[in-house]
This record gives C-alpha cells, sequence and structure tokens, in this order.
C-alpha cells in the first residue's frame, strides 16, 4: 500500500441526509474561520442561520448544490441559490486550504459556463472576500445584514464568465 502525500477530495450532488453534517460544516466553519473578521457575537449570530434544519434542507435542496467528500465524509458544500448567485459556501476548518475550496468553486464555474450562464456573483464575507478576488471576482458593492440583533459586513462581488463558443 502507498501513502498519500494529499487526501483525495470527491464532488457529489447534495442528498437531503446530508443536512446535519453539512450544518455542522456550515457552524464549525463559522466559528473557527472567520475569528480575525468578525466578534464573537457576529459568529454565534450568523451561524444560528444553521438552527433551522427544515429552512437550511430547503435552501440546499431547492437548486443546485455541491458536496466534497474526503473518503466519503462531507468537508465541505456549495450552492447556486440562483442561475448566477452563489449562495452557501462553507468548507470544514480542517479541510481548509487544502483545495477543497478551489473544486467546489471551480466546478460551479464550470457548470454555469457550460449553462450559458454570463456571469457568476456572490456576497462574500470578509473571510472569504480574498479567495473570490483571486478567482477573477470584482466588488460590486459593500453590504451590512441584520441577523437577530447582530449586523455584520459582507461584499457583493461579480465575475463575467467567457462566452461558451457552443452556446452562444
Amino acid at each position: 500500500m502507498m501513502a498519500r502525500a494529499r487526501p483525495t477530495f470527491a464532488l457529489r450532488p447534495y442528498l437531503p441526509q446530508d443536512t446535519e453534517i453539512l450544518a455542522e460544516i456550515f457552524r464549525a466553519s463559522v466559528e473557527e474561520l472567520t475569528e480575525d473578521d468578525y466578534t464573537p457575537p457576529q459568529q454565534e449570530a450568523w451561524a444560528s442561520a444553521a438552527g433551522d434544519t427544515e429552512e437550511f434542507t430547503a435552501r440546499l435542496g431547492k437548486h443546485l448544490a455541491l458536496v466534497a467528500t474526503m473518503e466519503g465524509s462531507p468537508v465541505g458544500f456549495i450552492s447556486l441559490d440562483a442561475p448566477t448567485e452563489i449562495g452557501l459556501f462553507y468548507v470544514h476548518p480542517g479541510a481548509a486550504g487544502q483545495g477543497v475550496g478551489r473544486m467546489l468553486y471551480d466546478a460551479v464555474e464550470k457548470i454555469s459556463a457550460a449553462r450559458g450562464t454570463p456571469h457568476l456573483s456572490v456576497d462574500a464575507s470578509d473571510t472569504a472576500r480574498e479567495f473570490f478576488v483571486h478567482r477573477g471576482f470584482t466588488p460590486v458593492q459593500r453590504n451590512s445584514i441584520s441577523i437577530g440583533n447582530e449586523w455584520l459586513s459582507n461584499t457583493t462581488m461579480k465575475k463575467t464568465l467567457a462566452a461558451n463558443e457552443d452556446n452562444p
């Protein structure tokens, strides 16, 4: 048996039975990866969005959602909330920085381009902003959103996709 230097990740569609583990990934990502950009009360308010299981399931099941796995276990996910809008995009802190986010995003961009989608947009957290800048997104506007009793800032960003020659 040969040892692998890097973990092997795979992609698959979201399944309703993934909801509980994806909610855990969502909460862990917010709680452990955003501490440099958001206060503990902001993080708590943000993480609470995964508390309503029915709503979280409905949001993930409504549009395209992809799950990244490592040896069959979910480690991240991304959703398109509309043909041009990246909605939920979270990676477990233990898998952060290993290419999971890049793999998820690249898949959504390829699918969107194949569908003839003219652009992608995202309301990027302050933590995720640089990730999107490195993928060619540009800031469009700064936002303040209210969650519970907290205000959180993010940035609406947009990327024009290359015209697909097969789908003019």
